[in-house]
């Protein structure tokens, strides 16, 4: 993997951006030596509308009831 260094990286920035994409992750060295890593986000690839089920004891009576007592409401 290469290391760039902070002038090259603000010089090379869509490109690093770009091989970061590519690779996982692209290295970047300060003037003080430290090392930070740059990755991409991951974005989900699920819908917000996907909601998880909730298991009840429910039965289709209990259902049809509810819907002809809040019928009778309005």
């Amino acid at each position: 993997m290469m290391v760039y260094s902070y002038a090259d990286a603000r010089q090379k920035l869509a490109a690093i951006l770009e091989l970061a994409l590519a690779k996982g992750q692209v290295k970047l060295r300060n003037r003080n030596g430290q090392v930070f890593v740059i990755r991409p986000e991951r974005i989900a690839k699920t819908s917000p509308f996907d909601v998880r089920s909730v298991k009840l004891t429910i039965t289709k009576s209990d259902i049809l009831s509810a819907v002809r007592e809040s019928q009778e409401r309005f």
